[in-house]
C-alpha cells in the first residue's frame, strides 16, 4: 500500500536531530524523500544550556532515512542567513524536481532570566532563529511550492509556550507566540495555491533541548542536584494526561496529518500536542 506522502519531497530544518529527524525518519516512512538542512554548530550561548548538534547526528538522520529505502539530500545552513537556505534548497529541488511539504523545525532553547535581565545578544539569537528563521525558511520555499502547481504545506514548529506565557525564557515565549501569527498570515496568502499552512504546538518534548541539567534546574530550583526522574514529576504538572511530556514521534505524526491529504481541508490552524496543557 502507498505510503500517506507516497512521491513527495519534504523540506526539513532542524533535521540532525531531536524532532527534526523523527520528522524527517516519519515522513520517509510513508513515503517522501528528504531534504534534510542543519546548522551543526553552536548558536550563541545555547550550549551552556544542552548540546548543539554535530554532522555525526546528520549523518545518522541520512542513515536512518536511507534504510527505510528514501533519498535524501543535506546541506549545511544556520536559518538565520536566507542566502544559504534559498542556495541549498534551490540546489535540493533541481535534483528531486519538486518541493511538496516543509517543516520549519529549526529553533533554540535559553532560559533562566526574567525579560529586565536577558541579554540583548541573547534576545537577538532566539528571535533571529526561531521567528527569522521561520520567515527565512518560508520565503525560500514558497517560490518552489507556488511553482510545482501542486499546492503543498507548511509545518511551523511552535510550542506551548506559543499560546500561554511562562517565566524566565520571554524571550522564547516571545518568538513562539510570533510564529504563530506568522502562520495565520501565511495561510491566507498562500490559500489560492493550495498551499495549506499550519504550526504545531508541543509541549516538552523529550529531546536534548531538555533532556539535561539546566533544564531539571530549571524546573526543580528547590533542589541542587535534581535527577532525571524528580524533573519528570515537575514536568507532568504542564500535562492534563498523567504524562510528564511528549514524544518526538507524537510531534512527527502531526506533521505527518498536516501534510497528508487527510489533512487537505487543515489551514490556519495551531495544532497543539501537549498532553492538555493548553487546557489547564
Amino acid at each position: 500500500m502507498a505510503g500517506r506522502v507516497e512521491g513527495k519531497v519534504a523540506f526539513i530544518t532542524g533535521a540532525a536531530r531531536g524532532q527534526g529527524r523523527s520528522h524527517a525518519v516519519r515522513l520517509a516512512e510513508e513515503g517522501a524523500d528528504v531534504v534534510a538542512a542543519d546548522v551543526c554548530g553552536e548558536v550563541g550561548r545555547t550550549s551552556d544550556f544542552y548540546r548543539p548538534a554535530t554532522e555525526d547526528d546528520l549523518a545518522e538522520t541520512v542513515r536512518l532515512v536511507e534504510k527505510l529505502g528514501r533519498r535524501i539530500i543535506t546541506f549545511h545552513a544556520d536559518v538565520r542567513d536566507y542566502a544559504a537556505l534559498e542556495r541549498g534548497l534551490s540546489a535540493a529541488v533541481e535534483e528531486f524536481g519538486r518541493l511538496d511539504i516543509v517543516a520549519a523545525n529549526a529553533g533554540i532553547f535559553q532560559f533562566g532570566d526574567e525579560v529586565r535581565d536577558i541579554a540583548e545578544a541573547d534576545w537577538r539569537d532566539v528571535i533571529d532563529v526561531n521567528l527569522t528563521g521561520v520567515f527565512n525558511t518560508c520565503k525560500a520555499s514558497i517560490p518552489h511550492l507556488v511553482a510545482g502547481g501542486r499546492g503543498g504545506s507548511i509545518v511551523i514548529t511552535s510550542s506551548d509556550a506559543g499560546v500561554k506565557g511562562f517565566a524566565r525564557f520571554g524571550h522564547y515565549v516571545a518568538s513562539k507566540h510570533g510564529v504563530i501569527g506568522l502562520m495565520r498570515t501565511l495561510a491566507m496568502e498562500l490559500a489560492p495555491h493550495s498551499v495549506r499552512v499550519n504550526a504545531v504546538s508541543p509541549t516538552n518534548c523529550n529531546t536534548d533541548m531538555i533532556q539535561n541539567d539546566a533544564v531539571w534546574r530549571l524546573f526543580r530550583p528547590d533542589l541542587e542536584n535534581p535527577t532525571g526522574a524528580e524533573f519528570a514529576e515537575a514536568s507532568s504538572t504542564l500535562l492534563a494526561l498523567p504524562q510528564p511530556w511528549v514524544e518526538p514521534v507524537d510531534v512527527s505524526n502531526a506533521v505527518l496529518f498536516l501534510s497528508s491529504d487527510e489533512g487537505r481541508f487543515v489551514t490556519g490552524v495551531n495544532f497543539p500536542v501537549d498532553g492538555g496543557s493548553a487546557a489547564l
